[in-house]
């Protein structure tokens, strides 16, 4: 039997694929069966559901060290797009926050600014958990984790443990990009490596914490690097079970150093839909896939719905990172169009909290 049959038998019998049945059901880029496919796992785990929340993101800074080729977002100290919140500006972006009880989540996530020390990250979690107290705060990349414990001469157990105590109430997936050395030399070189990225999760894990994770595809990495990237989380997941949910991000070239390298442009929603599918299918030890449509842009997001997505992230208010980096997408959405366009697709819409507790 051949891997493409195999794998065929695999999904229809709820075993789990290998990498080469999960890259022979790539390359037969047969997009409907693999739609179909993922639509029925989906359905198994959560029915008719398709989750969204009610949260808003917050970036504290762009002025970052790393300055990553991939990213459209960093910048140094000095270049006019700079900037750096205070404390006193995140109070006022939390004053302004429209009916405030109705947030279920503010998310976190920055650059590595050169010159903030960890301190500066608690505290400003600490004032979001004061103004905030209802809500989860799903907060830092595990490349975040890294910078903090190298800064702070801590472990990455001694840091979590006091984002915990500050009000970290979930940790956010990005970062992982591909987790290949051989990809992170190029095109993030500066962040942690593909073990350390692990390593962090495990350990918030561990802690009790739970997590989302990620992959950014469309930009340097093979197909196999691709999969091999979902075995490692299928992998980790097997050992800890705190993963949430997976998400999977194109990358935008346009305004990255990468991009222009390379030559590279935004892969097409075929690619975009055939992967989400395909790590529906991969990652059988995850409930939860979210079409998350600041990258995808809604309409693709409504289409992912039917590709094995069950959750279209949230109404999110302002983002910086991906924006810069080229993507068209509005800011924001109101709950009342997340609604409408997941029950066009004969969905039922639920609201839920950072865990997937559902929002009554």
């Amino acid at each position: 039997m051949n891997n493409l049959d195999s794998a065929k038998e695999k999904i229809s019998s709820g075993e789990r694929l290998n990498f080469d049945e999960i890259l022979a059901l790539y390359e037969d880029n047969d997009l409907l069966y693999l739609a179909e496919s993922a639509r029925r796992v989906k359905e198994s785990k959560s029915g008719k559901k398709i989750f969204y929340t009610i949260n808003r993101h917050i970036n504290l800074t762009n002025v970052c060290k790393a300055n990553c080729p991939l990213c459209a977002f960093q910048c140094r100290s000095g270049d006019n797009r700079a900037f750096t919140l205070e404390l006193s500006d995140v109070e006022k972006i939390l004053s302004l926050i429209p009916n405030p009880q109705s947030l279920s989540e503010i998310h976190i996530v920055s650059s590595l600014h050169p010159n903030k020390n960890f301190d500066y990250y608690l505290d400003a979690v600490k004032l979001v958990k004061k103004n905030l107290p209802h809500v989860g705060i799903n907060a830092f990349t595990p490349v975040e984790i890294v910078n903090f414990a190298k800064i702070g001469g801590k472990s990455f157990s001694e840091v979590l443990s006091e984002l915990i105590c500050a009000g970290v109430t979930s940790l956010a997936g990005g970062g992982a990009e591909i987790l290949s050395d051989r990809v992170r030399e190029i095109i993030c070189p500066k962040k942690c490596t593909a073990a350390e990225w692990l390593e962090v999760m495990k350990t918030a894990h561990k802690l009790g914490l739970k997590t989302n994770a990620s992959m950014m595809y469309g930009h340097i990495e093979t197909i196999e690097e691709r999969i091999e990237h979902l075995i490692k989380l299928r992998d980790l997941q097997d050992e800890t079970g705190g993963f949430m949910a997976m998400m999977l991000f194109p990358f935008h070239p346009e305004n990255t150093e990468l991009g222009k390298k390379f030559n590279l442009r935004r892969v097409g929603a075929w690619e975009d839909l055939k992967m989400l599918a395909l790590s529906r299918l991969a990652l059988d030890n995850f409930e939860h896939f979210k079409a998350f449509w600041v990258m995808l842009t809604l309409p693709i997001a409504q289409l992912a719905l039917s590709f094995g997505a069950d959750d279209l992230d949230g109404t999110i208010g302002e983002e910086k990172i991906i924006h810069a980096a080229g993507a068209k997408s509005s800011a924001g959405i109101t709950r009342q169009k997340l609604e409408k366009i997941i029950s066009e697709c004969g969905y039922q819409p639920v609201e839920r909290d950072s865990f997937y507790n559902e929002v009554i």
